[in-house]
């Protein structure tokens, strides 16, 4: 009895972790960005499975989890040749997100890979019917081209490329040489521009300097004679004040003299001739009024 209860109890024991292995194989919790693309007995069902508690049959459905989010892929340096026969390296990044999980599961073995097949040829096809100088002057083009070129590709695969973007292109060394002696004759020639620049402006600084200096010596000078005029006339208004105000003064002080003062002012005055060394011719005042009389009767 004791060996028939050991066996009992281990296939118990058994058949308790075949269904605890089994139900955990039938519960799944899908994240929001994931779905399940479940095969019951080899067919696909119609819609994916998730987001949230998924239960499958153990044995019998085979899930396949499938991630939506947006996803981003490297290309590595690919050789290709341009339409003007030049071989140049280039290298980019594409970005995709699967919009039907079924078709991305059913419709190709894996899409990620024949993406990046799809994309090299595409580059490469690209490349070919364009000249070098576009390939290093054009690349947004480009990547519009790819872009366009690989989702028309990867549309039946339920996957949408959302963008391509090129991220290195290496032309031949002696292209490369070439761009570097240019771009040193470009850096030459905006030093030379910007250098006559400034001294443009500078030589435009100091003439509009020296301009308004002259026009501040101008004005100054300006200011200077009216103010010299205005002086001058000023001196001039008070000095014939002044001889106007000594003609009055003395035009009042004539008034008041007499025929007696004029006389002893006459007297001194002649006094004063005859004290010299020198000869001398005095004439009466009645001489000169003999004179005067005379002058009078020869003009009636």
């Amino acid at each position: 009895m004791s060996g028939a209860s050991s066996v009992v109890l281990c296939i118990f024991g058994a058949i308790v972790v075949v269904a605890f292995v089994l139900l955990v194989n039938a519960i799944r919790i899908v994240p929001e960005y994931q779905r399940l693309v479940v095969f019951r007995l080899g067919r696909v069902l119609e819609k994916p499975k998730g987001p949230g508690l998924v239960f499958l049959i153990p044995i019998i459905d085979r899930p396949v989890r499938v991630d939506l989010r947006e996803q981003i892929r490297e290309v590595p340096h690919q050789v290709s040749i341009t339409k003007d026969n030049a071989p140049i390296s280039i290298d980019f990044l594409w970005y995709f997100k699967v919009i039907e999980p079924t078709a991305s599961v059913v419709a190709v073995g894996n899409f990620e890979m024949s993406a990046a097949g799809m994309a090299t040829t595409t580059l490469r096809s690209v490349i070919g019917g364009i000249a070098l100088d576009d390939v290093l002057s054009q690349r947004e083009n480009i990547n519009t081209t790819l872009r366009t070129k690989l989702d028309e590709v990867t549309e039946r695969w339920g996957v949408k490329v959302t963008n391509v973007e090129i991220r290195e292109i290496i032309p031949p060394k002696d292209v490369q040489d070439a761009m570097n002696r240019q771009m040193t004759a470009e850096r030459i020639r905006r030093a030379v521009v910007t250098e006559s620049t400034g001294t443009r402006e500078a030589a435009i600084n100091v003439a509009e300097g020296e301009k308004q200096s002259a026009i501040l010596r101008a004005e100054g000078q300006k200011q200077s004679n009216i103010l010299q005029a205005e002086g001058e006339r000023q001196a001039q208004l008070l000095r014939a004040q002044g001889f106007a105000q000594a003609l009055d003064a003395i035009f009042a002080s004539a008034k008041a003299i007499d025929q007696k003062t004029m006389t002893l002012q006459y007297f001194d005055t002649l006094k004063s001739l005859g004290q010299g060394a020198s000869t001398k011719y005095i004439f009466p005042m009645e001489f000169t009024s003999m004179i005067e009389n005379f002058i009078k009767g020869k003009e009636g």
